[in-house]
């Protein structure tokens, strides 16, 4: 199977991630962050620190990590077929960034940060094409 349709079937699975950045989402400390710009969605399907916050919030940015990083190793086995921590990780990545509201951060294909509009934020094209169909 290739790249591609392994991506794609990532993306069905990862319809499933709908529970993976709630782990955070339930935590006033990220809620405040995440409002304040502090953090933001990263391509690989990680958070990332955006600036300020020091030690308690890059804690809570790793805590969040951790636990995506395991769902990730998870669900990306559970594949038919399997697939790569990495594809699944850029899948849920894409899916995270498509989710954000205006007004959050998220990264873009460049690797800087950016501050979500009402417009589309900037796809990667290492992006599956299904994941703006995947359940909400």
């Amino acid at each position: 199977m290739n790249r591609v349709s392994k991506l794609i079937a990532a993306a069905g699975l990862a319809g499933l991630l709908v529970s993976a950045p709630a782990f955070a989402e339930r935590d006033p400390a990220y809620e405040a962050a995440r409002a304040a710009g502090q953090v933001g969605e990263k391509m690989d399907g990680y958070l990332g620190v955006v600036s300020g916050g020091g030690s308690a919030l890059q804690a809570i940015v790793s805590d969040v990590n951790i636990k995506r990083r395991a769902l990730y190793s998870q669900r990306a086995l559970a594949a038919i077929p399997p697939v790569t921590l990495e594809e699944y990780a850029l899948t849920a990545g894409c899916i995270a960034i498509a989710r954000t509201q205006p007004g959050e951060k998220y990264q873009a294909p460049d690797g800087s940060w950016q501050t979500r509009t009402s417009a589309p934020p900037l796809r990667d094209s290492r992006c599956p094409a299904r994941e703006a169909r995947i359940a909400q």
